[in-house]
């Protein structure tokens, strides 16, 4: 009764659909769309089942693919919409494929676009999706057409149409794969024409669809698409990223000849474990772990004594690192030889975020390789060298954390044999780097026999200056940070080494702050209050590293700024040591060597003097050694001689003798034992071009005086006056007022051998001097002059007085002369004998 009822209906809808299906040739476009509507009316009812809609589904089939070839969009609309429906309504959908197939291969399949309308070309493929679906492997012989189709539609410029062949291709693959490897390399070529689209979810379906296709298919077109995977990794999309790692993951634990190609895919998919996306990240450990657990599986008989003796993990390992398991260091160990030199390549190429990935793939693949570096170090060292100086500082941090690795895992002898004499042919930041690095991974125990040997080749002349660059000199501190910070107490055998390369770095005026921080370090470790300590324990050692070739330094020598830095850095420590310093001072210091580099020892030994007693004086030693200082370096200084640079010299002296009268080093018996060498010649400083030299000229002149009183013979003191004189009229105010304070104190040094009658003459020169600055412009001046001759008038009041009186008209403050002929009478009261 039943197939009765649906043989009536089926009846009933081929006489309702007759006259529509004559309708179906009419010239006019409107009627063939009404004809169709209807049409899809009656084949949608309801009432018909399945057995029924196969049945009007054979009769309507051949007019309905005449209809996608109509030239109106919605005809063909429609004719692909009734073709879907009974497709996937009926019992057998494949009777409908020796026609659908050809049809649809017409519309899509062709070189050029023959379905002109996007909607339209979806539809189709979207039935081709359908028919894949409910046909399965019955559409074998069609395959030929289908790879067609898809080859056309997977570049086909709306996106839709992409993603929905990708969806095609990947059903295709599935439910004939073993026919469908042959025909499986035609769709790799338009897969890659569109893995880079712009819409990162055609990018995704075409790397999904890639998959399946190689998986399902010819397993030798993964050459052809690594490359093109590989790029999506650096994709803006993590989505993307994602999709690639998901398909390299079920590539490594189900592609057929997976063995083949593992050190072609395990950097891809290691590379995923350092996405910045956490969920990619574990995603991918989540992948690399069930790899390697399947590896171990497969070839549990070639692991069998590493599984059942499991070495525990090394005692000296990364803290906070998960160990991989076995499987997973051995997949790494096998093929490193093959994967290393790519990432060599890698790490070096143009494009910064190929460098960014190669240096954290080569950190994964150190961590995995543990000791099995180091048959590899040659390559890995290479490698370091040149991506420790990347600008991108990702790479650089990454590369570093691999140098660390090795530090952990290789012995210290084979990097040290390896990298200790490319340090010494080619000194370059980035061997220091990958150094400090190596030591920093090691441990105590195992750096300790080659602790004299890596810090002796450090201190070398040639590493130690190997370069004034800062990078440079921050990578040589870091490997004596490293040292100290590893080695620890151990580090006091190489102290005086570490010593040498602190000093040569703090030569070069930069990273003081660090430097001094590692000092104290150094220090504290051996148990040392200060870092003066230090230089204590070491100073004799230092001394001779610094100066042993003093006899030839120039400005230039990096020696003489390694003995500077000893003699400032050193503090009371160098009091300790005069006999260690003055002889250098004396050699280097003779007007014979070169003035650019007296002029540097000079500055240091005024910065001595100022603190004297915290530095060269801190025994109370010093004076024994002045007076040969005084003769035999400050006084042949002061020899004129052209040019700026001794002008400048004489600056210098001038000021380190004033440094040293005014301090407390010298007493005034010892100052007066170098009083006749050294008044004449800073009286010819009072004629310097420096404003400093003449001030601190007159300072000295005043000092000397004050120590010498009553003590000068008339010769050496009318010898001194006309100097001072002159530099009443000097350019500068402060020199005016300090030469007028100077001559004061020269009239307090006149004795009674000084006999005024004898020496009138020059008292008269001296009087009238003063007096025409008695009329100076400035006020101060004229103030300080008048007590210079209230102090000088007893000297020969009579004199003065006379002097007076004969400028006294041309004079615009005669008030002064007034008060200075008042102070004269005073004189002459008190002491009536003075008026003769």
């Amino acid at each position: 009764m039943a197939a009765d009822g649906e043989q009536r209906a089926a009846s009933e809808v081929f006489q309702a659909i007759a006259r529509h299906l004559n309708c179906l040739n009419d010239d006019n476009k409107f009627t063939r769309r009404k004809a169709l509507g209807a049409i899809q009316q009656e084949a949608q009812d309801k009432r018909l089942s399945s057995v029924a809609l196969q049945e009007v589904f054979g009769e309507l089939l051949k007019p309905l693919l005449r209809c996608l070839s109509d030239p109106m969009e919605k005809c063909r609309e429609l004719a692909t919409q009734i073709a879907s429906h009974c497709v996937s309504n009926v019992p057998s959908p494949e009777e409908a494929l020796p026609y659908l197939i050809p049809a649809i291969t017409q519309r899509l399949g062709s070189p050029d676009i023959v379905e002109p309308t996007e909607e339209l070309r979806l539809a189709l493929t979207e039935l081709l999706a359908l028919l894949i679906e409910v046909c399965g492997r019955k559409l074998l012989p069609y395959l030929d057409d289908l790879i067609r189709i898809l080859q056309r539609t997977i570049t086909d410029p709306f996106p839709e149409v992409k993603k929905e062949s990708c969806k095609c291709a990947t059903s295709l693959a599935k439910c004939i794969p073993e026919h469908f490897h042959m025909q499986s390399e035609s769709l790799i070529k338009p897969l890659m024409q569109t893995i880079s689209h712009q819409h990162s979810k055609v990018r995704m379906a075409v790397i999904h669809t890639t998959g399946a296709v190689i998986q399902y298919g010819n397993g030798k077109s993964v050459d052809d698409v690594l490359s093109h995977l590989a790029q999506r990794l650096f994709d803006d999309a993590p989505q993307v990223r994602q999709a690639v790692t998901i398909v390299i993951g079920d590539w490594l634990l189900n592609l057929r000849d997976r063995y083949s190609y593992f050190h072609k895919l395990i950097p891809l998919m290691l590379s995923s474990t350092t996405d910045e996306i956490p969920e990619i990240r574990q995603l991918a450990q989540s992948y690399w772990e069930k790899i390697g657990l399947q590896w171990e599986k497969e070839n549990e008989d070639d692991l069998k004594d590493k599984l059942d003796f499991s070495a525990l993990p090394p005692s000296h390992y990364p803290a906070g690192v998960k160990r991989p398991g076995l499987g997973c260091r051995e997949l790494i160990f096998r093929n490193l030889s093959k994967i290393l030199p790519a990432v060599s390549h890698d790490i070096t190429d143009w494009v910064v975020g190929t460098r960014i990935k190669a240096s954290r793939l080569l950190a994964v693949l150190l961590l995995h390789a543990e000791d099995h570096t180091t048959q590899h170090m040659e390559l890995v060292l290479g490698t370091l060298y040149r991506s420790c100086l990347d600008e991108e500082q990702s790479v650089v941090h990454s590369s570093v954390q691999s140098a660390e690795l090795i530090g952990y895992f290789v012995n210290p002898e084979v990097f040290l044999k390896l990298i200790l004499p490319s340090l010494q042919k080619s000194p370059l930041a980035s061997h220091l780097m990958v150094l400090a690095s190596f030591i920093r991974g090691s441990s105590r125990e195992r750096l300790k026999p080659h602790l004299s040997r890596t810090a002796s080749v450090l201190s070398q002349r040639e590493i130690c200056q190997g370069s004034e660059k800062v990078l440079y000199l921050e990578q040589l501190l870091c490997c004596v940070q490293s040292l100290i910070y590893i080695c620890k107490e151990d580090c006091e055998e190489v102290s005086l080494h570490c010593m040498k390369i602190l000093i040569t770095i703090l030569a070069s005026e930069n990273l003081n702050e660090k430097v001094q921080e590692v000092f104290i370090t150094l220090a504290t470790l051996q148990g040392l209050t200060c870092v003066q300590d230090l230089y204590r324990r070491h100073i004799q050692q230092l001394f001779e590293w610094a100066s042993s070739n003093h006899q030839h330094w120039t400005s230039y020598s990096v020696e003489r700024l390694h003995f500077e830095v000893v003699v400032m850095e050193s503090g009371p420590v160098i009091g300790e040591n005069l006999h260690l310093l003055v002889p250098v001072l004396k050699t280097c210091l003779q007007p014979t060597q070169e003035a650019q580099m007296r002029l540097k020892l000079f500055t240091m030994l005024s910065k001595l003097l100022v603190k004297a007693n915290e530095t060269v004086n801190s025994q109370g030693e010093f004076h024994k050694h002045s007076e040969a200082i005084i003769k035999e370096i400050l006084i042949p200084n002061l020899k004129w001689h052209a040019g700026r640079t001794a002008g400048a010299i004489r600056t210098i002296v001038v000021s380190c003798l004033w440094v040293l009268l005014q301090s407390e080093v010298l007493s005034e018996q010892e100052i007066f034992q170098v009083e006749d060498v050294l008044v004449p010649q800073v009286v010819t400083t009072l004629e310097e071009d420096s404003k400093t030299s003449r001030l601190m000229s007159c300072r000295i002149i005043q000092t000397l005086l004050k120590v010498c009183v009553q003590r000068l013979d008339p010769d050496r003191l009318n010898k001194i006056y006309p100097e001072l004189l002159k530099r009443l009229d000097d350019a500068s105010d402060e020199v005016r007022v300090t030469a007028a304070k100077t001559l004061s104190l020269w009239f307090k040094c006149i004795n009674n051998d000084y006999d005024s009658s004898t020496f009138k003459g020059h008292l008269e020169f001296l009087y009238r001097g003063l007096l025409i600055h008695l009329d100076d412009p400035d006020n101060c001046i004229q103030s300080t002059v008048l007590d210079v001759l209230k102090t000088g008038s007893f000297l020969y009041p009579s004199l003065l007085a006379q002097e007076i009186e004969a400028v006294r008209h041309k004079h615009r403050t005669p008030a002064y002369c007034d008060q200075l002929l008042r102070h004269i009478e005073e004189l002459r009261l008190r002491e009536p004998s003075a008026a003769t």
